[in-house]
């Protein structure tokens, strides 16, 4: 029995080794059957035999008449056209065609359309630029490799080799043709180390050659960023902003590969390349107003992405994670991304980026004009919706930041001049909101005139938003303002780094514009609106941020409201805005007497003249003499009526019409005091109130309604006795301060 299953062991094992033997040979043989299959399919794949074919033709031979080369040249262009030329193929068929190794004519022809499905290898770029002087191109066919790179260059895997031949690419800024293509190409390429001394001579020399050409002052503008000692040319304050765009040629067929990789392009080419849709009008309808996908500008499996530690933006998912790879991060190849990220604003913000915001403004600039000013007021529904998200999103990003961007601005100059007032009202104000100060010589003709014409033809609640808006702007810029003042103090220039090098005397001329120009639309709104409560609330909401300017902005600038902003709140059907207008001028007292003695202490010229408080001491006198001494329509007040007239109005006493207990915003609260005071009264008489201690009473009842403002003027503003005597006239003898 031993031996007989020591037998049967062995035969198993033996069977185990030969089953081993037959499945190892089995195996073998599938993978040769495999690689045999793919070999086979390699060699009778058109495309591989076309791409082989262009790889290996020898230069002379002869196009006219080649069957074969017209066959492959068919074959890679409808692959290109359709489904976009993977990376080894846009190597292949560029280097044949820079080369002219068949003439210039099939050179043309292949550029057309060289259409990446993915990536663009920038070897083949540089490779490609190295032709540009050994062959002998075509100044048009220069141009036409020129465009395409700069409508690909996001879509190339890295920079870095690009870079490294900056200097043999600047040679080619002489040629007058090549000048606006090389420029734009040298802008996206610059970093702070391209900035040379012979590089800025050869640009002035060029522009006093050429002219001020854009393409120059753009490239020079940047060189002045990273080194503004090198460029001591004054350049114009407001440019157009960019480039032209030059993918006209590959546009169509650039958005019909994205559509059918389902987005995988890195580049942004739905919004810069997107599909005219054909229109009756002549002007854009704006569409794919979404925000680029997050994608770092160095792909993972690039040489230069091994070679150095690169951490992809995409990959940025929390706080911690951003400080530990805070100096390997890599900025997107599409700026316009980092509007959707929060972790990827907070690192735009630290590293302060000049070239960074330089491109970011780039493609601001590119959206905001291309899709919303030159577009059709009949957008669809979805067009609308996207251009929604997208100015919402740019506004949380320049709350994000503290500041608003150049092109931006730059837009809402121009778009205020066509808008309606009603195409995405929040949005526009909201970004008008954020605008920088803006000099006082230009400020009527930039903002003011065209605001002017849509406040004065708009509903109330437009003129609402519009004073809103206007008060939020001078807030950002009053707060701009006391930061730089504490650093800086009041007594020198503002900041060197704002927006613009202003002084302060130009900053405070900037804010009395705006405050005058709004006591001007304040003053007519009223009028045309009858003195709406809802347009008057927001008025004087402007109006506590005017008075307030020197204490508490530290701006040594004091502007009174103007009668019809003035008059209109103390006569006020509303309890609320009589109470507000009380805070007001007792938040001007508390400025101007601050800085009467602050001017004493420290000998200082303020911009306050004598004229700011004889307009505030008359406006106090008459609201004393109103509110609490009953002297209305009395001779020598402010508003003096005929006598003979206010006997035929038939009012008894018609001088106490508006004072504390008869006007008309308290009557309802003087009528229900004298209710609680003297309930078993049946006759109503309200002037007994002012007598004796009820005076008092009515006033702590009045204080006790919320009416702190009023409760604030009265205790500043008037000499309020423990005993309150009366007059015949029932008048409080209580007498106004000197201011």
């Amino acid at each position: 029995m031993a031996k007989a299953a020591y037998l049967s062991r062995s035969d198993l094992d033996s069977s185990s080794g030969s089953d081993l033997s037959v499945s190892s040979r089995t195996s073998n043989r599938s993978l040769r059957v495999v690689e045999k299959e793919r070999r086979k399919n390699e060699a009778g794949d058109p495309f591989l035999l076309a791409l082989k074919y262009f790889s290996e033709v020898e230069a002379g031979t002869p196009c006219l008449g080649n069957h074969v080369l017209e066959r492959n040249l068919v074959l890679v262009e409808r692959v290109g056209l359709s489904r976009g030329l993977p990376p080894e193929a846009i190597s292949v068929m560029l280097d044949y065609a820079m080369s002219l190794r068949m003439g210039g004519v099939t050179c043309v022809r292949v550029l057309k359309f060289l259409i990446p499905a993915t990536v663009v290898p920038q070897e083949a770029v540089v490779r490609a630029v190295a032709w540009l002087c050994v062959s002998k191109i075509a100044i048009s066919t220069q141009v036409l490799f020129l465009r395409w790179v700069l409508t690909v260059f996001d879509m190339i895997d890295s920079k870095d080799n690009l870079r490294a031949i900056y200097g043999f690419i600047f040679n080619f800024v002489t040629e007058e043709n090549l000048s606006p293509y090389i420029c734009h190409l040298l802008y996206l390429l610059t970093r702070r180390e391209s900035v040379r001394t012979f590089r800025v001579r050869k640009l002035l020399d060029l522009q006093a050659k050429m002219g001020r050409q854009s393409f120059l002052l753009h490239l020079l503008s940047l060189y002045k960023v990273f080194c503004p000692e090198l460029v001591t040319l004054a350049l114009p304050s407001r440019m157009r902003s960019g480039f032209k765009n030059h993918n006209s040629t590959w546009k169509a067929a650039l958005s019909a590969v994205q559509k059918r990789n389902n987005g995988q392009v890195s580049s942004d080419i739905s919004l810069t390349l997107g599909v005219k849709h054909k229109t009756n009008s002549r002007k854009r309808k704006y569409h794919h107003l979404e925000l680029p996908s997050l994608s770092s500008s160095v792909q993972r499996n690039s040489p230069s992405s091994s070679s150095r530690k690169v951490f992809p933006l995409e990959q940025l998912h929390s706080f911690p994670q951003l400080l530990d790879n805070l100096h390997c991060i890599e900025l997107p190849s599409q700026m316009g991304s980092l509007l959707g990220s929060s972790l990827a604003l907070c690192y735009l913000d630290y590293v302060q980026d000049d070239s960074a915001f330089l491109r970011l403004n780039f493609w601001l600039g590119h959206a905001l004009h291309e899709e919303f000013l030159f577009c059709s007021g009949d957008g669809g529904s979805g067009s609308s919706s996207e251009a929604l998200h997208l100015l919402n999103m740019l506004l949380s990003t320049q709350q994000f930041l503290q500041e608003g961007f150049s092109s931006t601005e730059g837009f809402l100059y121009k778009f205020l001049n066509v808008w309606d007032g009603s195409l995405l009202r929040p949005q526009i104000l909201g970004l008008l909101s954020d605008i920088p100060v803006v000099p006082s010589s230009c400020i009527s003709q930039l903002l003011f005139e065209p605001l002017m014409q849509l406040f004065f033809t708009s509903t109330l609640f437009f003129k609402c938003s519009v004073i809103d808006c206007l008060n939020n702007m001078l807030l950002k810029w009053l707060t701009w303002h006391s930061v730089y003042a504490l650093e800086d103090g009041l007594d020198i220039s503002l900041h060197s780094h704002t927006p613009m090098n202003m002084t302060l005397s130009g900053f405070m001329d900037s804010v009395m514009e705006l405050v005058h120009f709004v006591g001007r639309l304040a003053t007519v709104g009223l009028q045309l609106e009858g003195c709406h409560s809802l347009f008057l609330s927001f008025v004087l909401d402007f109006y506590e941020t005017v008075c307030d300017m020197f204490l508490k902005y530290g701006l040594p600038l004091v502007v009174m409201p103007p009668v019809g902003v003035f008059y209109p709140a103390l006569f006020a059907t509303d309890p609320v805005s009589v109470d507000r207008l009380g805070y007001i001028m007792y938040r001007y007292k508390k400025n101007l007497i601050s800085a009467k003695c602050q001017q004493q202490e420290t000998k200082q010229a303020f911009h306050i003249s004598r004229q700011t408080y004889r307009e505030f001491n008359h406006y106090l006198l008459f609201m004393v003499s109103c509110l609490w001494n009953s002297k209305m329509f009395l001779p020598g007040m402010a508003i003096e009526v005929d006598q003979e007239l206010l006997a035929l109005s038939k009012v008894p006493e018609p001088w106490t019409s508006f004072d504390l207990i008869h006007h008309p915003a308290f009557l309802g609260y003087a009528l229900d005091f004298h209710c609680k005071c003297w309930p078993e009264r049946k006759e109503m008489d309200l002037n007994s109130i002012k007598a004796g201690k009820q005076w008092e009473w009515y006033l702590e009842f009045l204080f006790s309604q919320g009416f702190q403002g009023l409760q604030q003027f009265v205790q500043s503003s008037i000499n309020r006795r423990s005993a309150a005597g009366t007059n015949d006239q029932g008048q409080g003898d209580s007498q106004p301060t000197s201011s």
